[in-house]
């Protein structure tokens, strides 16, 4: 197993990722698509504990539920902390929005900054993931 070189910060296990914060309200509204954007979402390098930012883009169809914003940036937040691979933060992310939405479409979207020269895109989409 390979071991971080230099310091490694302490950071919170996915326990603490609050998906209990997510709340939804009744959509009884045309079909349409919504898509909501941050910059603003961070995690943790459970290798070596430093932070991982990304863009988060999250798409979708709703069938009978819209999230609520205020608890969907909650939700965010509590990742900030928690060590969590970015693949795993991006697929996490969908399978807690699901759930709370069961929407007719989700696409979840993460582009993380640029770590080693390499950028990292990780996509899970309700088409081509099911």
């Amino acid at each position: 197993m390979a071991i971080a070189e230099g310091r490694v910060f302490e950071f919170d296990d996915e326990s603490k990722i609050k998906s209990d914060f997510l709340e939804n309200f009744d959509y009884d509204g045309s079909r349409q698509e919504i898509v909501y954007e941050t910059d603003e979402f961070s995690a943790v390098c459970p290798f070596s504990g430093l932070p991982d930012y990304a863009y988060l883009k999250i798409v979708y169809i709703p069938k009978k539920h819209i999230v609520e914003l205020k608890s969907l940036k909650y939700y965010i937040i509590s990742f900030r902390n928690v060590g969590i691979y970015q693949e795993k933060a991006t697929d996490r992310i969908y399978k807690d929005l699901y759930r709370c939405l069961d929407p007719e479409y989700l696409q979840i979207t993460t582009i993380y900054n640029v770590r080693g020269g390499i950028k990292s895109t990780c996509t899970m989409d309700s088409i081509k993931h099911g």
